[in-house]
């Protein structure tokens, strides 16, 4: 339940936020090894103290725009308090298990926003298959339609080369992945082409195998590692329609700033499913092509997302940020104050 902060409460913390906006000015300017160190404890302890102003802030929908501007300065502050820090073991665990999944639920409707341009593009595909046979040919090329006519599946022979072939598919679905982000910086266009490309593909090979009684055999394949992949897809092009967001729209900041902060809060979504790309791609070279059983195929893939979906959603961001295990801005670096 939300609540309405006061203009009194506003009024009492703001020269916090400009006392820790100067402080990450100076050391900016001049160098963090410049402040002195009775100045280095007062920006650690402004830190903590307006990193729970935030949470506050987040609780009163009228406040956004404060929200968003202390979301800023605390991004500027931990790369300040925290760019010398070496990555341990114990800070990516807390990452992946708190800051990941606050982070994705916070940018939820991107995530949607992804999911329905790679429907849209599905559906497209499947309705241009089984309405126009020479869709499919054309899209798919002769070689893999020839194959698909023969009522062969293509992935067997990754069995034979499977150390390789998994290699090559995690650089691949990476390559994937990371351009569909990327591609957000050109007002999401990149992105959107990019998700309703890979949902169109998706399509007309669906709607191929089932014309040809190739159905089971398809998503037997791709069930253990799609259910990781292709959600990794989905999250890449999240983070690139975060970025085209942050250009497009830059509200109450510069843009280019708008751009930092919308950039590093894509990063961070990228860089959470380079784990799952990894055990997608290990199956996909190992398990998924493998002569073991439907059932067991299918029921790999039902416990791998739905331990993904336990794991993105089974804490509320709210709850994660009022544990103290998230932190509760974007990273970015570098970025100026926003006008407010």
């Amino acid at each position: 339940m939300g609540i309405v902060l006061s203009n009194q409460w506003l009024h009492k913390r703001r020269p916090y936020w400009e006392r820790l906006a100067a402080l990450l000015a100076q050391a900016e300017a001049t160098g963090v090894r410049n402040l002195s160190h009775a100045e280095l404890r007062e920006t650690v302890l402004l830190y903590r103290q307006v990193a729970a102003d935030l949470s506050t802030l987040r609780q009163d929908a009228t406040a956004r725009s404060y929200a968003e501007h202390v979301n800023l300065l605390l991004a500027r502050a931990h790369h300040i308090i925290y760019s010398n820090r070496r990555t341990s073991l114990q800070n990516i665990v807390r990452f992946l298990r708190d800051e990941y999944p606050a982070t994705v639920q916070r940018q939820f409707r991107y995530v949607l926003l992804s999911l329905a341009v790679l429907l849209a593009g599905a559906l497209l595909g499947s309705v241009l298959t089984l309405a126009r046979p020479q869709f499919m040919r054309t899209m798919l090329g002769p070689a893999m339609v020839a194959t698909i006519e023969r009522h062969e599946m293509w992935t067997h022979s990754v069995v034979a080369i499977a150390p390789e072939a998994s290699s090559w598919i995690m650089t691949n679905n990476l390559s994937v992945c990371f351009a569909a982000f990327a591609t957000g910086i050109v007002f999401g266009l990149g992105t959107l082409y990019m998700m309703f490309f890979n949902g169109l593909m998706l399509g007309v090979v669906g709607a191929a195998c089932q014309q040809h009684g190739m159905a089971v055999d398809l998503w037997s394949f791709v069930a253990p590692h799609g259910a990781l992949e292709l959600p990794s897809i989905v999250l890449s092009g999240a983070a690139g329609f975060r970025l085209g967001q942050g250009v497009l729209f830059p509200g109450i900041y510069r843009r280019r700033d708008s751009i930092a902060l919308a950039g590093a809060e894509a990063t961070r979504i990228v860089a959470g499913i380079i784990p799952l790309l990894v055990i997608a791609g290990t199956l996909e070279g190992f398990f998924s092509p493998s002569s073991q059983p439907v059932w067991l195929k299918f029921t790999v893939g039902a416990v791998l997302f739905a331990l993904l979906l336990l794991w993105l959603f089974g804490r509320s961001a709210k709850a994660v940020s009022a544990s103290g295990g998230a932190a509760p801005h974007a990273a970015a670096s570098g970025a100026a104050p926003a006008r407010v």
